[in-house]
Parts: structure tokens; C-alpha cells; sequence
């Protein structure tokens, strides 16, 4: 049985009537105890599911904690919330269904204050003329590890209602958005786009995470958008290393990011690259003809400008690239 399977069907039950602290799920095959990387730096989570950790996760409903803010060239700094179902607010906001609709999905303890929602934002809206949906989700993530990775897919059912809504609402073009996540968010973005039925036309996940996900059926993956493209920054401690979209790359060989002094600026480093994408390009990457290639930087092939704001449908494969230590860091 599928954990979030298990995980979901014991709320209810389990909230309704307390027990001792039971365990449910083991998730992975690896370490009960893992680091991952949290606000403050490094955590120790414990990835066994138990009874303690659905009770916790009975506190958050994404109808009623799930927040979602507009912000356009016409409200940079001060956002506009949109709540689902709301047609009259949609009508009276900034957004313009004629425009890309940009969708932002945060990590595991991060709010709206967060680097990756106020580097993003800034960085699209100097780049297009765009509607920049920022869901946050932050009830669902500032829970115990184990707690936020389920919260996921419950979070993600969410965002996908809230899009299908706004297209409904607004007449607009599901072929005008691109969905970007980190961390557990970029886990989060793909079970968006699997929901709807892999018809968007750009996810990209920012080095997805890996503490419970090497299993996970719902794990992002190349099949949840027209195009899905992966950045690794951490792999094989925090984020992934396995390429999991169309394209993935593999900055400085996916792991010790120049001008960083430890995995946790390394796991975080992939949003200012891809802001600076957005804003300046100059990331290219030349393809590898397999993992190790991509990881060891022995890469020849063709080049491919990693990021950006732009789907590079029809391409594929693993691209390696050296960034410099501090911004500008793109080399290009």
C-alpha cells in the first residue's frame, strides 16, 4: 500500500481516537534519521510515520490554510490575494488571463517571505510582463518533516483545483503557465501538473528533494508537463540525483556550489541561479553522455541554457555548467 495512501485514509481514525505513538510508514529503504535542510540549516527528521505525526497533520486543511497572492508589474511588492472560488476578487485584481500565469511553490518551512518567493517574484517580473501566483502553503510545510512531505500531496490536490478554477474564471490558456517548486514544492509542482493530466507546458523543479522521495510514487518526473525541467544543486544529500525531468542539469557536477560553505547554501542556490536566468540568461550547459559524466563535468555535447522563462520542448538528456562563485554567477 501506498504510504500518502495509508497516511491520509489514518487521519480521521487516528485523530478520533489517540493512541500511544505508533509506527505506521517506513518511507525509503535508507536511514529512519536523515539531514535535511531547514531554515536554521541542518535537521535530523525521522522519516517512519507515526501516529503522533497524523495527528499533527489532522491541524492543517489546505481549504482553509492554502493562501494564494497576485503579484503583477502593477503590484510588484504588495500582493493581491486571490482566494479560490472568489470570481468578484479575481475581477477586480491586476490579472490579466491574456498574460503568463507564473506559479510559485515553496519548500519545506519556508512563507511568503522566503528567498525563493521574493527572488522569483522580483526576478520574473523584470523579465515579462506576467501574473505571479505565489501559493502559500506554509501551515502544511512548517510541520515535522515527515508531517510536510505528506502535506504535499494534500497541498498539491489544492493548487490544482485553485488553477483549473482560475482557468474556468478567467478564460485563460493553461498553455500560458509555468509552474515552479523547490525543494519538497518541486515534488509538489509535479503532482500538480500529473493532476492535470500533464498538460502544462513548463514545470521546473529546483533541486527537488530527496529525503523520502526515492521511492515515492508521486516523486516529480518527466511525464507531469510538456516539459519538465530539473536544476541539482545538492545531490545525493538534500535534493536528488537521479535525473527525473526532460532535461536535467547539473550545475559545478550537481553538488558544492562555488562560493558556498556547506550543503544547505547548496540546496538554496539553485533559486538565485534561476532567478538570474530569468533576468540575465548566460547558463549554458553542454550535454553529458551519462550521470557520471554529468557529475564529474566530462561533458562535450551540444549546449542548452539552463532555466529561463522559457519551455525547451523537444530537448532532452543531462547538461553539465560551471557558475562562478558569487552574482553574476552565470559565466555566459
Amino acid at each position: 500500500m501506498q504510504p500518502v495512501i495509508v497516511f491520509l485514509g489514518l487521519i480521521v481514525a487516528v485523530a478520533a481516537y489517540p493512541t500511544e505513538d505508533q509506527v505506521l510508514v517506513k518511507l525509503d529503504d535508507g536511514p529512519r534519521y536523515q539531514y535535511m535542510s531547514g531554515p536554521e540549516g541542518p535537521e535530523l527528521v525521522d522519516l517512519w510515520l507515526k501516529t503522533s505525526d497524523v495527528q499533527q497533520a489532522a491541524r492543517y486543511n489546505p481549504d482553509q490554510n492554502n493562501h494564494y497572492h497576485l503579484f503583477t508589474r502593477n503590484n510588484r511588492q504588495t500582493s493581491q490575494p486571490i482566494p479560490l472560488g472568489n470570481a468578484a476578487v479575481l475581477r477586480n485584481s491586476n490579472y490579466n488571463a491574456n498574460r503568463k500565469t507564473v506559479v510559485l511553490i515553496h519548500g519545506w518551512r519556508n512563507n511568503p517571505s522566503s528567498d525563493f518567493n521574493v527572488h522569483l517574484i522580483a526576478a520574473y517580473l523584470t523579465a515579462e510582463d506576467v501574473n505571479v501566483i505565489m501559493v502559500d502553503w506554509s501551515v502544511g510545510a512548517g510541520m515535522d518533516y515527515v508531517v510536510a512531505l505528506n502535506n504535499v500531496i494534500r497541498s498539491a490536490d489544492h493548487v490544482s483545483r485553485y488553477i483549473n478554477w482560475l482557468l474556468a474564471a478567467s478564460g485563460g490558456n493553461i498553455a500560458r503557465y509555468h509552474v515552479i517548486g523547490h525543494s519538497l514544492g518541486a515534488h509538489q509542482a509535479g503532482i500538480v501538473g500529473r493532476q492535470l493530466g500533464g498538460r502544462l507546458p513548463y514545470i521546473t523543479g529546483l533541486d527537488p528533494a530527496m529525503p523520502g522521495w526515492l521511492t515515492h510514487p508521486q516523486a516529480i518526473s518527466s511525464n507531469v508537463a510538456i516539459y519538465t525541467e530539473i536544476m541539482h544543486t545538492d545531490a545525493g544529500t538534500y535534493g536528488i540525483t537521479n535525473p527525473a525531468g526532460h532535461v536535467d542539469f547539473y550545475p559545478n557536477g550537481g553538488r558544492g556550489m562555488p562560493g558556498c560553505g556547506d550543503r544547505n547554501c547548496d540546496h538554496h542556490r539553485c533559486i538565485f541561479y534561476m532567478a538570474e536566468s530569468l533576468t540575465r540568461g548566460g547558463f549554458t550547459g553542454r550535454r553529458c553522455d551519462n550521470l557520471n559524466a554529468a557529475l564529474g563535468g566530462n561533458c562535450a555535447g551540444a549546449s542548452l541554457r539552463m532555466g529561463g522563462p522559457t519551455a525547451k520542448t523537444g530537448n532532452s538528456g543531462m547538461f553539465h555548467l560551471i557558475t562562478n562563485a558569487q552574482s553574476p554567477f552565470s559565466r555566459g
